[in-house]
């Protein structure tokens, strides 16, 4: 192992051992709260939409996140590691049978839709979780 392998193993386990983020794969709805600046102000702006691909390993893992925006189809590639990203939620669990979607980009309407997944990995957290939010209300 060279110098750089050893200082980027040193990083990824204390950059992954802070930093906690929910299962997800392709398929899935999630909503990422990304830090913007626009001059002298920060603030937190939320990405919603389709998780079409994972893609790296370790601190240099990324996922891209597709919506529509105004009929516009509009991507973006984010960092799973980057301090840019304030959180990541899952909003819904997509079945595919496609590791990368990117078909999608040919479709649009209900072409587009992506049936909800129900059972299966990750199910019981996210019942748990509505169940939770449903008793607060």
């Amino acid at each position: 192992m060279n110098v750089i392998e050893q200082i980027e193993a040193e990083e990824a386990k204390r950059v992954m051992g802070e930093r906690s983020h929910p299962d997800f794969s392709a398929g899935d709805t999630l909503r990422v709260q990304v830090h913007i600046k626009e001059g002298t102000r920060e603030r937190l702006q939320a990405f919603e939409g389709v998780c079409i691909s994972r893609s790296g390993g370790g601190i240099h893992e990324s996922f891209t996140v597709r919506k529509m925006s105004f009929g516009e189809g509009v991507e973006r590639v984010f960092p799973l590691y980057s301090p840019n990203v304030e959180s990541i939620e899952v909003k819904r669990r997509g079945k595919v049978r496609r590791a990368k979607l990117y078909y999608l980009r040919d479709l649009t309407g209900k072409a587009a839709r992506i049936p909800e997944r129900t059972t299966g990995r990750g199910m019981a957290e996210m019942r748990a979780r509505r169940a939770k939010k449903g008793k607060k209300s």
